[in-house]
């Protein structure tokens, strides 16, 4: 069982930055595929970034590349997502999510533990 909390967010004028931080509970942390996704108001959650259970394989969403960089610290169970160059579009509910295994996937049905969300509202 893993319990995940993430936080970080705010309010935040376009073009700023905020870095997002997810900690989590157990002791296998460095087993578990994580990622970040995000929902808007009135829109499905979508992938963000992912990262694999070493850190050494990332995949980004389109929207989001060259400007958010996803990392880990196995040693303190977190991991985090720096946040650049914000955009109005970017504002929405960020999850962390983690699934043991070693595959990156997109799909959110694939993740078995999420966190409760932190708000990111970027002002244009």
């Amino acid at each position: 069982q893993v319990q995940l909390v993430e936080s970080g967010g705010g309010l935040v004028q376009a073009g700023g930055s905020l870095r997002l931080s997810c900690a989590a509970s157990g002791r296998t942390f460095s087993s578990y595929a994580m990622g970040w996704f995000r929902q808007a108001p009135g829109k499905e959650r979508e992938f963000v970034a992912l990262i694999s259970g070493s850190g050494g394989l990332t995949s980004y969403a389109d929207s989001v590349k060259g400007r958010f960089t996803i990392s880990r610290d196995n040693a303190k169970n977190t991991m985090f997502l720096q946040m650049n160059s914000l955009k109005p579009e970017d504002t929405a509910v960020y999850y962390c999510a983690a699934r043991q295994g070693m595959v990156l996937y997109v799909e959110t049905r694939r993740y078995d533990y999420w966190g409760q969300g932190t708000q990111v509202t970027v002002s244009s």
